[in-house]
């Protein structure tokens, strides 16, 4: 055990925290692995940054390239004003591809969770090219995946119940809030480290970011129209794909990930006993089906 604990510890080390300016904006991002191997490209979601990956690319930058960013208004990117920068999923998809092409990434796997998916996705529409295979954590791309908060903060919507629609994106968006999204549908919730939703709390805080997600957060119903697109992508590309998913997610429910299996032909899909952030507590298990799914 300390031997493993050692390896992984020195992992971590290796990670390197770059920036790269990006059409004006400072985008922080992690990386590891020899550049010569596959690259694996990780998509993180709410409300989180690349941070939530930390023990994946520790165990899985032996073998392979590793890139993790983080978006405009998440993490350690730059959190540009409203009046400068639009924070829609189209424009933060549109900067990602931009970052893509700086750093001159001819094809790789793309990781995603949560938001990652709508970013992803449209990424992966437009450059089917350059995409080797999916691996999906928690992100949806079905309407029969929509969990307990998903269909609660839309019926908000469709009755304009705006003020409790506030309220309640407000609690998602409070050091509580952010905590429950850990810890909540946690198998063991002992095993998820504090220090991820404590960073989450202290990203939160800085300037225009709750602004800035508040944004995001209203932007996110633009990405129900393109799921019979992202599902044409899937049936006509068949991209080899791997699904991993917290069962207990109150956003994405497990059905969102069997739905996969609707349009592709080859897709492995594992569902874990955990939440919203599952690789929390399963990391290792993420890792060793990675690899296999590459490999």
């Amino acid at each position: 055990m300390n031997t493993m604990k050692t390896t992984l510890d020195h992992k971590v080390r290796t990670t390197q925290h770059r920036q790269l300016e990006v059409d004006g904006v400072s985008i922080f991002y992690r990386e590891a692995g020899d550049p010569t191997q596959q690259t694996i490209l990780m998509l993180h979601g709410f409300p989180s940054s690349s941070h939530m990956y930390r023990d994946v690319i520790a165990g899985l930058s032996d073998q392979y390239h590793i890139i993790a960013p983080d978006y405009p208004g998440f993490g350690l990117s730059d959190t540009p004003s409203m009046e400068t920068f639009a924070y829609t999923f189209d424009h933060i998809a549109e900067l990602m591809e931009a970052f893509i092409n700086h750093l001159k990434l001819d094809s790789f796997y793309l990781m995603m969770h949560d938001y990652g998916g709508p970013i992803g996705m449209r990424f992966a529409v437009a450059n089917p090219d350059k995409i080797k295979g999916l691996i999906i954590q928690n992100a949806n791309v079905y309407a029969e995946g929509l969990g307990e908060w998903a269909q609660k903060i839309g019926g908000y919507v469709q009755q304009e119940k705006y003020e409790e629609l506030s309220v309640f994106k407000d609690s998602l968006m409070s050091a509580e809030g952010i905590k429950n999204q850990y810890l909540i549908g946690a198998r063991a919730p002992q095993k998820v480290d504090p220090v991820s939703y404590l960073t989450d709390s202290a990203f939160f805080d800085r300037e225009h970011v709750r602004s800035i997600q508040s944004a995001l957060f209203a932007n996110y119903s633009t990405n129900f129209p393109k799921y019979p697109e992202w599902q044409a992508f899937l049936r006509t590309q068949q991209p080899k794909t791997l699904v991993i998913w917290g069962e207990h997610d109150k956003f994405f429910s497990k059905e969102g990930a069997q739905a996969y299996a609707k349009d592709l032909d080859e897709v492995d899909i594992h569902i874990f006993d955990g939440g919203h952030f599952m690789l929390e507590e399963y990391y290792e298990e993420a890792v060793g089906l990675i690899k296999s799914f590459i490999n």
